[in-house]
């Protein structure tokens, strides 16, 4: 670029600094127009396009920027960032296939790049990029933090717990170790981490979510080794902290859950055009902790299914074809939005930005608990998709949402009211869905799916199509990358130890067990 061009890119910046989103607009535009080929222009454009609260201009900047991305890492790594931000899964992974990145020895850059794989639910792939990363150089907490769960998610449950240890010798107050440590075995009296976690509570910030993140943690191994009361009062710091960072606003979501069920009042009419080509997605939804996991891990064992873990695809290309850019699953904003939705449009973007998934098999498993929330879209876009929701007994799901930490993913679970009330919420949620579209939905309540597999699991694969497997039953043979909560609990044999965990805590569970029976 010459003199004038620089001129003019910098101005662009200046605009964009000052949040002056028209005028970063129209000077990159013109910019454009001369230098079709400049990535870092398009990639800003991309940017403040999104900023003004549109995508799909966006994805197309994004995606322009690929026949001429020059072998710059950086550069790379935003890109593919970007693409996969706004769920143009195909385009990313055509990125992520730039030959430069084969020859990198930028360990931030495959760090970043393991990331994005990771968020593709790539985790093999994932861990490849670690694995060059660690060579090229890195090695301090954050990284061995990172590594160790991919470790974790890919199986490799002895060298996680090992990559935790060593990155806890580096970080003494890294919460989020000290959980997944704490949680990756059964401690017990004789082994444990209960001296160490004292130890990073005298040096943890006080009241971030590392502080609590310990707390989390001594919860889980004071439950291990029978220590109740102790083990409650730590669960009850450590949701304190979250609540307080957090909030929850009762009204804003139950102004959501009122809007969907406006939004489809009555029996929900088919895209007359939907799609129904290749392979077909098998939804499975509930509240997290429902055991999401274990029934993917059951379906996904089935010769003809794929399981493609939490997919954030439906979410992403909802707010695609809305044109509305946006973070939640579901706001006001994009519910307005899709009043003009063009169903059989979403349904052919999914598709075209997942069916790789089912690499050759007919169905591929996107298990996002709270896709429970889009079942008038999957309903009305794709039609002849399978949706498997996963039930549990109030109290059982409630606890098992208090004592997990989620970040800033699910503010509800702080807090035991606003437990009761979320629960209400996607309670009658689902009901609406079954009144106004009786049938597409199947609920596979978790007492029997551990209690009486076998049954439960004819059931659930006749409503998908699929024919009894036996091997559908050895999930403990089941050596594919799993990446929740329970991804080591989840590779043992079918269990029933969590049946009734929430009564051990039954006293001070009270004001739950009064908020949930309100409901009724």
């Amino acid at each position: 670029m010459n003199a004038s061009d620089n001129a003019a890119w910098a101005e662009a910046q200046r605009h964009v600094a000052a949040r002056r989103w028209e005028q970063a607009a129209a000077q990159l535009q013109d910019l454009l127009r001369k230098h079709a080929d400049a990535a870092p222009a398009r990639l800003l454009l991309a940017g403040v396009m999104l900023a003004q609260g549109g995508v799909r201009g966006a994805a197309e900047q994004l995606i322009a920027t690929l026949s001429s991305l020059p072998a710059d890492m950086h550069l790379i790594c935003r890109v593919s960032q970007s693409l996969a931000k706004i769920g143009e899964t195909a385009a990313t992974l055509q990125c992520l296939a730039h030959p430069e990145i084969a020859r990198s020895r930028s360990g931030p850059a495959l760090l970043a790049l393991a990331h994005v794989r990771q968020g593709l639910g790539q985790h093999e792939q994932a861990l490849a990029l670690m694995e060059r990363a660690r060579e090229a150089g890195l090695n301090d907490a954050d990284f061995l933090y990172f590594h160790a769960l991919q470790l974790q998610f890919n199986g490799r449950i002895a060298e996680a717990e090992g990559e935790l240890e060593s990155c806890l010798a580096k970080g003494p107050s890294f919460g989020r170790a000290s959980l997944t440590l704490a949680r990756i075995r059964r401690q017990t009296a004789d082994s444990n981490h209960l001296d160490a976690l004292h130890r990073r509570l005298a040096v943890v910030p006080h009241g971030s979510e590392d502080h609590a993140a310990v707390e989390f943690a001594l919860h889980k191994e004071f439950d291990d080794i029978g220590r109740y009361e102790q083990a409650w009062e730590a669960l009850q710091r450590g949701n304190g902290i979250m609540h307080r960072r957090l909030g929850y606003d009762t009204a804003a979501e139950e102004a959501v859950f009122d809007a969907l069920i406006e939004r489809f009042p009555q029996s929900l009419n088919t895209a007359p055009d939907a799609p129904v080509g290749g392979p077909q997605p098998i939804f499975i939804v509930g509240m997290p902790r429902s055991g999401t996991t274990l029934l993917e891990r059951i379906v996904g064992n089935h010769s003809q299914v794929m399981p493609a873990g939490e997919l954030a695809d439906l979410p992403k290309q909802l707010r695609w074809t809305a044109d509305r850019h946006g973070h939640p699953l579901m706001d006001l904003p994009l519910l307005e939005a899709t009043r003009t939705l063009d169903p059989a449009l979403l349904g052919r973007r999914y598709l075209q930005q997942s069916q790789w998934r089912a690499a050759g098999r007919r169905y591929y498993v996107d298990k996002l608990p709270p896709n429970f929330m889009l079942v008038g879209f999957i309903r009305q876009a794709l039609p002849q998709a399978k949706i498997l929701h996963m039930i549990r007994e109030p109290m059982e799901i409630c606890f098992s949402n208090y004592r997990a930490l989620f970040g800033d993913a699910y503010a509800y679970s702080y807090g035991l009211d606003s437990l009761a009330h979320h629960y209400r919420q996607y309670r009658r949620l689902m009901a609406h869905w079954h009144a106004v579209a009786p049938g597409f939905v199947l609920d596979v309540a978790y007492d029997a799916l551990v209690q009486d597999t076998v049954s439960t699991a004819r059931r659930v694969l006749d409503f998908c199509g699929l024919a009894f497997e036996a091997e559908c039953l050895d999930i403990a043979g089941n050596r594919a990358p799993v990446a929740t909560l329970s991804s080591a609990q989840v590779r043992a044999p079918i269990h029933q130890r969590a049946l009734g965990e929430w009564r051990r805590y039954a006293e001070p569970l009270q004001p739950l067990c009064r908020a949930l029976a309100a409901t009724d």
